[in-house]
């Protein structure tokens, strides 16, 4: 008797209560840590693939027997009632902010393998043979609502290196085979690439002819949309920076009495009564604070950082129309400090930037008054002019730093986003903004500078949320798309 074929795949949701945001081994991967949903019964057997102009991104997930031994100490403590300041260099787990590399083929994580479609008691009859380990599998999951639990799991290539994610996807398929004790044919019969962004076009006829399955593309603004309103619902997911200031956190006041400082009080409009300081370098810092029983709020809008910038706006109802946007993203900064420095990755560029200073590129206020402008708010420290001072001391490349070139455009490219973000915002009376996109990785200045900047623009009215899988809202929002109905 010929082995049967795996079942067809059956409209299932995912299971998010209990959700929880791994620990991972390397901080390399803070920003794809696995995430867990221990009453997660069903098993997926798709993959999800994002491909953009710089990388591509991988979600898939695996059936775990027993829960992760360790939880997220941030995503656990991270919203306790009394913040932790945040300090970016900071190695207390609940003020870190996630950073992390773009993994190369040495260090690709393998978590568990793909199940199989729903084996169901139909099969067994039509002569279909388990295991052991795959009958005791549906002897427990079919006796205990919580087995076994899974994690979706989270990659990431960079595009020009396409290869190494199809390779990676071959091997998941293929060990996904063995250990679930299916023949490779089908497995690939099981398993369905849903794929979005550009390289879901360019690359279609790669993954379908390389993987031997079938391939479905997906609108990419529609997936990104679908990302954010489902990751928004776990657990300490998204992030922002609350009112308090890390001063008032660090060294709180000795009286009983006296109260932390926090924004300048506001009037019945809900609009500062005092100005903040202008966004200029090294903004002041504000407490971090975790959303630890979030519900996705709308309208909102999404600033989503990758290549270039996607605006886009979310109405109450759900419905969503990209409003603006901007060439100069991630691939502006990665594209000119791999001219000017000699990094040879994104995450080499940021770490070079930490260790820059941007006075000796960029022209400030001082440098052009003496001191403040007081009467314009100018603080002497502001920038007026980013690489100002390169043309006015008329010296070559070899005078500025790797570092303090890549603090200039790192602050350049991220306040230009910033203030474009609160246009729209304005423009659309929308009160909440969420960063997403791999541009940001966690990186702490970007998203002080992110977050201050529309702070002090809308007067204190509008808040800028981050994410701490903020790279994968367009694979999640495929990976989504078909764990609910299917589109007619």
């Amino acid at each position: 008797m010929p082995a049967p074929s795996l079942p067809t795949a059956r409209v299932i949701q995912v299971d998010t209560r209990g959700a929880i945001i791994l620990e991972e081994e390397s901080p390399e991967t803070r920003d794809s840590r696995g995430i867990y949903f221990p009453n997660h019964i069903e098993p997926v057997s798709h993959i999800a693939v994002d491909v953009g102009g710089s990388l591509a991104k991988v979600v898939y997930f695996t059936r775990s027997p027993e829960p992760p031994a360790s939880p997220s100490i941030a995503a656990t403590r991270g919203s306790s009632s009394t913040p932790e300041p945040f300090t970016p260099r900071s190695n207390s787990p609940s003020a870190e902010l996630p950073t992390s590399s773009s993994p190369s083929s040495s260090n690709i994580r393998h978590n568990g393998a793909l199940t199989p479609l729903v084996l169901d008691s139909q099969n067994y009859a039509e002569g279909f043979t388990l295991s052991t380990e795959m009958l005791r599998d549906t002897m427990l999951r079919r006796t205990s609502q919580h087995f076994p639990g899974g994690s979706l799991n989270f990659e990431r290539f960079e595009t020009d290196n396409i290869h190494e994610c199809v390779e990676f996807i071959q091997s998941l398929i293929e060990r996904s085979a063995k250990v679930n004790d299916v023949s490779i044919e089908d497995m690939r019969k099981s398993v369905k690439i849903m794929a979005t962004g550009g390289g879901a076009h360019k690359f279609y006829e790669l993954f379908k002819d390389t993987l031997c399955v079938e391939v479905r593309r997906e609108d990419e603004m529609e997936c990104l949309i679908e990302g954010l309103k489902f990751i928004t619902l776990i657990p300490d997911e998204a992030y922002y920076f609350s009112d308090e200031l890390i001063q008032s956190v660090s060294h709180p006041l000795p009286s009983a009495s006296a109260q932390p400082s926090l924004l300048p009080p506001t009037g019945s409009n809900g609009i500062l009564e005092r100005p903040l300081e202008r966004p200029g370098p090294n903004p002041p810092k504000f407490a971090v604070t975790f959303e630890s029983n979030p519900t996705f709020q709308l309208p909102c809008l999404l600033v989503n950082i990758g290549s270039g910038v996607s605006i886009i706006k979310v109405d109450e109802d759900g419905q969503f129309e990209r409003v603006s946007g901007t060439s100069l993203g991630g691939g502006t900064l990665w594209g000119l400090l791999s001219l000017l420095t000699p990094a040879t990755s994104f995450d080499e560029m940021l770490k070079l930037s930490e260790q820059g200073d941007n006075a000796t590129v960029d022209m400030l206020v001082g440098d052009i008054y003496g001191q403040d402008y007081s009467k314009l708010g100018l603080k002497s420290t502001m920038i007026a002019s980013s690489f100002g001072k390169v043309f006015k001391k008329g010296k070559g490349k070899g005078t500025f730093s790797p570092e303090d070139i890549s603090k200039s455009l790192l602050y350049a490219v991220s306040n230009n986003i910033g203030q474009i973000a609160y246009m729209n915002a304005e423009k659309y009376n929308l009160e909440r903004i969420y960063f997403g996109g791999c541009f940001i990785r966690g990186h702490a200045a970007t998203i002080t500078t992110l977050s201050y900047a529309i702070r002090f623009w809308s007067k204190g009215t509008k808040r800028a949320l981050f994410l701490r899988h903020e790279g994968f809202l367009g694979s999640i929002g495929a990976w989504i798309k078909n764990i609910g109905p299917e589109s007619s």
